[in-house]
């Protein structure tokens, strides 16, 4: 049995695939070749076997053949050392490689990747960019891209692949484009490890009758270059939620113009947060601390990642809808965002300076006058007694006369206060239940600016305590169900979101009021009788 090797190209480029085939003329085992002399200076890739078997002229040949990719891990000249199958060996290889910039690379290379960062030098949690480049000039029949490596990092694709052309040298290569954000976590020298991509390309066919020929094709990998990364800590003297950038922004914009603030009606403020090198999910929470006498109702930020100019940019918008509950003068606070200049090497402050509004009166939304009854107390009739002469009686007679005469009176007393009580529930019913009912119509057509204007009203008509605002409602009628009604129905009027209003949850808190209300009014009125 004679063993040989051979190789599909000499010279090779550097990190891209080359085929080492050694043909053994037996049917051996499969598992007979070692290629671990190979892994000195090679990155061995997958072995295909394959045997074959022939007859000619009633003679029979037998071989074996594997099939090895291979990649140079240096430039120059490199010995394929003997490779052994049983006990038979390969002669050695004499082999040349080039490095990617050699003139003479351009002419070897079906297939290689070029690798680009944003950045070798950032802080700890500073996004960089990787854009990778796969070039291609043979007709690819199936391949897979693996994804960068950094240790202690997250790593992330952004956007999708670009495909394009391009002339290197003279030569055309088909360009696919795949651009990575990197954020490492740990601080220290490290080494980025570019995309390694594995595939096969279609082989030029000798046959003259392409018809009849069958594609051949050959396996290939390739390996980008590493690229080392300084990856500097957080500055001790830095303060805060670190936010390394190179460009950090803040700004508002109000909807309608801030000089229109009326009393209940909203006016949306909308605080946009750009950064440059940084991911949407690292992006700080946008509040706002509001003064007494207005109310904030915020929607869900809208998160936004994109590149300018190799860069990645993130942005975090949020609406606030804003409602005053009284006219004057308010001062909203500075809103103020520390971050890390990492061109400059300095902390930097986004602000939205301190800002004065000024709330005016609004008609609509005017204080409600109590409801006053016009059921007016009954004055109260004097019982005047019956003269009654009694011209033979006995004492017997007069106690009976005495205790049927209190009896009477206290009857009397108990009728006129009852008929007293009735008509003065029957008027505050009939207004009551004026305001109880339009604002129940309201609840069930999920009418939210009509409920709006009914709550005072209503609560007006069922209270002791008379209220002018919503805010006094809540606080006076001490019910969190319909606490959490009222600023639910606030936030669906006034909120960005435009969710329709369902009232249910009002129609329920407000009937379990007057539930409680009606039962106040209803207690029986105990009279004591004195012996």
């Amino acid at each position: 049995m004679t063993v040989t090797a051979s190789i599909d190209k000499n010279p090779v480029v550097v990190n891209e695939s080359f085929v080492l085939t050694v043909v053994a003329d037996d049917d051996v085992d499969t598992n007979a070749l070692d290629t671990t002399p190979l892994m000195q200076n090679f990155v061995v890739g997958r072995t295909s076997v394959s045997s074959q078997t022939s007859m000619i002229n009633f003679k029979t040949t037998r071989s074996t053949k594997w099939s090895t990719v291979l990649i140079a891990r240096k430039a120059g000249k490199i010995i394929i050392p003997p490779l052994h199958v049983a006990d038979q060996q390969t002669q050695p290889i004499e082999l040349t490689v080039l490095t990617s910039n050699d003139p003479q690379a351009s002419k070897q290379q079906d297939i290689f990747i070029t690798s680009e960062v944003s950045a070798k030098q950032v802080y700890v949690q500073q996004q960089l960019t990787l854009t990778v480049k796969l070039h291609f000039a043979a007709e690819l029949k199936r391949g897979s891209l693996t994804e960068p490596e950094l240790e202690d990092a997250n790593i992330t694709q952004v956007g999708k692949d670009k495909e394009s052309d391009t002339i290197i040298n003279g030569r055309r290569y088909r360009v696919i484009e795949r651009t990575y954000a990197i954020s490492p976590q740990q601080s220290g020298q490290y080494t980025l490890k570019s995309p390694v991509f594995s595939g096969e390309i279609m082989l030029p066919s000798s046959r003259r009758n392409s018809f009849l020929s069958f594609g051949e094709t050959k396996p290939v990998s390739v390996i980008g270059e590493e690229i080392p990364i300084d990856i500097r800590p957080i500055p001790a003297n830095y303060q805060g939620v670190w936010l390394p950038s190179e460009l950090l922004s803040i700004h508002q914009e109000w909807q309608p113009s801030v000089e229109q603030f009326k009393v209940g009606e909203p006016i949306t403020r909308i605080i946009t947060l750009t950064a440059a090198g940084l991911s949407e999910e690292q992006l700080p929470e946008i509040n706002m601390l509001m003064p007494d006498g207005l109310k904030v109702y915020p929607d869900q930020a809208e998160l936004h990642t994109g590149m300018n100019s190799g860069r990645l940019v993130s942005q975090k918008v949020r609406n606030f809808a804003i409602v005053a509950n009284k006219p004057g003068t308010y001062q909203l606070p500075e809103i103020t965002i520390p971050w890390w200049n990492t061109v400059s090497n300095k902390i930097e402050y986004a602000t939205i300076a301190a800002q004065t509004i000024n709330v005016s009166a609004n008609k609509d939304f005017a204080n409600v006058q109590p409801a006053t009854s016009s059921a007016q107390e009954q004055t109260r009739p004097e019982a005047v007694p019956e003269k009654i002469i009694v011209t033979q009686t006995s004492w017997l007679q007069w106690l009976f006369f005495a205790l049927w005469l209190l009896t009477s009176l206290a009857w009397l007393a108990t009728a006129l206060a009852k008929k007293r009580s009735t008509n003065k529930l029957k008027s505050e019913h009939h207004q009551t239940n004026k305001s109880y009912l339009a604002l129940m119509a309201a609840c069930k057509k999920n009418n939210a600016q009509q409920a709006l204007q009914l709550i005072i009203p209503w609560y007006n008509s069922i209270s002791q305590q008379q209220v002018a605002t919503l805010s006094q409602v809540m606080q006076s009628a001490q019910s969190a169900e319909l606490s959490e009604a009222i600023t639910s129905l606030q936030q669906s009027c006034y909120s960005q979101q435009n969710e329709a209003w369902q009232g249910q949850q009002l129609l329920t808190a407000i009937t379990e009021l007057n539930k409680k209300q009606n039962s106040k009014r209803n207690t029986p009125v105990h009279f004591t009788l004195n012996p």
